[in-house]
C-alpha cells in the first residue's frame, strides 16, 4: 500500500483542479455519512477522535471508499507536539482493498481553502481584487493561493492578533504576484476589502458587521466549536448567508451559535455548496451585496481531494 506524504500532496496538488474536483463532488453522488466525534480521556488528557467516511455513488462495485481519522490531543502543545494529528485511508470502491495512506493534516489543509474558493466562485464579486486573510496559521497561505485561483487578487492584507505571526507569514509570502500589506486597523482594514477570509481560534467575534461595505464577501473558516465566533450576528444579519454542509448549522461556531441564540432565524441561511454547485440557489445577484460562507469542513472535500492526488499520483508513475 501507498504513502503519500505532506510534500508529495503539495507537489501533486494545484488549486484550479483541486476546486474543480469539489464543485464535481458537491454537484455529483458522493455519500457522506455523518462524521463520528468521540472524547477520549478527561481532565489534563482530554482528547478527541473524529472519524469521516465517505464513498462515491457507485461505491461498491466501483469508484472509491474513503475515511479520515482525526485525533486532537490539546494537551500535546506542553510536549512540543502538535495538536492534532491526522490520517486518509483511500479504498477501492470495487473490492474494499486500501490503496493510499495520505497525510491528513495537509490534505485538510488543501481542501479547506478550495472549498473556500469554490463558495467564492459563486458569492465574491467578479472583479474582487484585495483580498483580506485574518489569521497567520498554517490555512492563511492555502486561502490566499486558492482564492487567488477564482479571482484576480493583486493585493493582499495580513492580520493577526499577534502583529509578529503576521510579519512572519508576509516574510515567507516575499516574491508573491500581490501587493502586500500588514494591518493593524482591523476595522478599516475590513472596510477595505473585497474578500475577507478568516481562519482563527477566536472565542470573540472579530469581524464587525458594521463595518462591512456593500460588494464584500466574507469566508468564516475557524470557529469549529460552539464556543468560538469570527463574526458577530450583525455580519450574518446583513449578508447573504451560505454553508457549505447542512452541518454548519448546528457544529462550529458563528451560523450554529446565531442560530441556536434565535439571533438569525433559520430562513436566512440561503443555502450549501451543493444548491449553489447544483445551481438550485442564486450566489450573489448584485454587486453591491454583502455574502457570507461559513465552512466547518466535509468527508466530501476529503474524498475529492484524495481522489485527485491518488489519480495524479497513478498518471506520475505511469
Amino acid at each position: 500500500m501507498q504513502v503519500i506524504s505532506a510534500q508529495e500532496i503539495d507537489r501533486l496538488l494545484d488549486y484550479p483542479s483541486l476546486i474543480v474536483a469539489l464543485r464535481d463532488a458537491f454537484g455529483g453522488t458522493m455519500v457522506a455519512p455523518v462524521r463520528h466525534h468521540h472524547e477520549v480521556g478527561s481532565g489534563a488528557g482530554h482528547a478527541t477522535h473524529l472519524i469521516m467516511p465517505a464513498w462515491t455513488g457507485d461505491a461498491p462495485g466501483g469508484g472509491f471508499v474513503g475515511t479520515k481519522i482525526v485525533n486532537v490531543f490539546p494537551a500535546n502543545s506542553a510536549k512540543g507536539l502538535p495538536a492534532v494529528y491526522g490520517s486518509y485511508l483511500l479504498q477501492s470502491g470495487e473490492t474494499g482493498a486500501p490503496l493510499v495512506v495520505l497525510d491528513g493534516t495537509r490534505l485538510t489543509h488543501w481542501r479547506t481553502a478550495a472549498a473556500s474558493a469554490l463558495a467564492a466562485s459563486f458569492l465574491a464579486r467578479d472583479d474582487a481584487a484585495h483580498l483580506l486573510v485574518i489569521g497567520a496559521g498554517a490555512l492563511a497561505p492555502e486561502l490566499i493561493k486558492a482564492h487567488s485561483a477564482v479571482r484576480p487578487i493583486k493585493a493582499v492584507t495580513l492580520w493577526n492578533h499577534r502583529r509578529e505571526s503576521a510579519e512572519r507569514l508576509a516574510a515567507s509570502l516575499a516574491g508573491s504576484p500581490y501587493k502586500l500589506a500588514i494591518a493593524d486597523d482591523l476595522a478599516a482594514a475590513v472596510a477595505g476589502a473585497d474578500i475577507i477570509s478568516c481562519a482563527t481560534l477566536s472565542q470573540q467575534p472579530i469581524v464587525l458587521g458594521q463595518w462591512l461595505q456593500p460588494g464584500t464577501h466574507v469566508d468564516l473558516v475557524g470557529a469549529f466549536n460552539m464556543a468560538m465566533r469570527e463574526a458577530d450576528d450583525a455580519a450574518l444579519l446583513r449578508a447573504k448567508v451560505f454553508v457549505d454542509t447542512p452541518a454548519a448549522k448546528h457544529e462550529g461556531g458563528d451560523v450554529a451559535v446565531a442560530l441556536h441564540a434565535g439571533a438569525v432565524p433559520e430562513a436566512h441561511i440561503r443555502g450549501d455548496l451543493a444548491a449553489l454547485c447544483a445551481g438550485k440557489v442564486h450566489g450573489r445577484d448584485d454587486a453591491s451585496d454583502i455574502t457570507l460562507f461559513k465552512s466547518v469542513g466535509a468527508s466530501i472535500e476529503d474524498l475529492a481531494a484524495a481522489m485527485l492526488v491518488w489519480r495524479k499520483s497513478q498518471a506520475k508513475a505511469a
